[in-house]
């Protein structure tokens, strides 16, 4: 398979990709070199220690932050090379993100909140209302509609967070840490709803972590160290 043939036919391939960081004028490597492809439809965990370079890498490959050198294709598009409106466009219509932290609108309704990026891509009023209520309806929110977030538990804040994400139907979902400000109980049930979510859709996931639960659920395992790829299993 050509090299372009191989960057189409997959979500993500990265190739050498080096990130570095100036702290008091000195340059600190922080991604050392990670060529990787991910398929679509995987449930992967991008994993390791506290400065092994996974939220880096995560930025890099989404286009929230640019590489020091490399390539990242989405989709056969190589993002690298994108910039301004036409990075911004692409990486709302093409990745989902979700953070730790929920990053919801406080004073926007659970179904604003969800709506919010179909109403930047234009999609008429009735189509976002029918998606966001069956959106709500698999994350198991429907009678919380017309709720405001700080009204929610942080779970339930967290499953706004994942139909925002999934509702104009990505290419890639990426969850930073997603699990972290929440008790293990609400994590679980969570990860078990995005791992059906995934098999149910076909859409990917890549989560950046340390939590042992979302290892432990994940199919596909690439744990980094110092900025490079040091294991990548994936489960039978």
């Amino acid at each position: 398979m050509s090299n372009k043939m191989k960057n189409e036919a997959n979500i993500i391939v990265t190739k050498n990709i080096k990130k570095n960081y100036r702290d008091n004028g000195i340059e600190v490597p922080a991604v050392r070199g990670i060529d990787l492809t991910i398929k679509p439809g995987e449930f992967a965990a991008i994993v390791g220690p506290s400065g092994s370079g996974k939220t880096t890498f995560l930025n890099v490959i989404s286009g929230l932050d640019s590489a020091t050198e490399g390539k990242v294709w989405l989709k056969g598009k190589l993002l690298t090379d994108m910039k301004g409106k036409e990075l911004s466009d692409f990486r709302r219509d093409h990745i989902g993100f979700i953070f730790q932290s929920y990053n919801l609108i406080p004073v926007l309704t659970v179904e604003e909140n969800v709506e919010y990026i179909m109403l930047l891509q234009g999609v008429d009023k009735a189509e976002r209302h029918r998606r966001v209520l069956e959106i709500l309806k698999e994350v198991g929110l429907e009678e919380y509609a017309d709720r405001l977030p700080p009204k929610l538990s942080g779970g339930q804040q967290q499953r706004v967070a994942i139909a925002r994400a999934m509702v104009s139907r990505p290419s890639l979902i990426l969850a930073d840490e997603p699990t972290a400000n929440l008790d293990s109980k609400t994590g679980a049930g969570l990860l078990d709803m995005m791992k059906e979510l995934n098999k149910k859709t076909g859409m990917t996931f890549i989560f950046s972590t340390h939590d042992e639960m979302v290892m432990k659920r994940a199919r596909r395992v690439i744990t980094l160290k110092d900025g490079r790829i040091a294991g990548d299993e994936t489960k039978k």
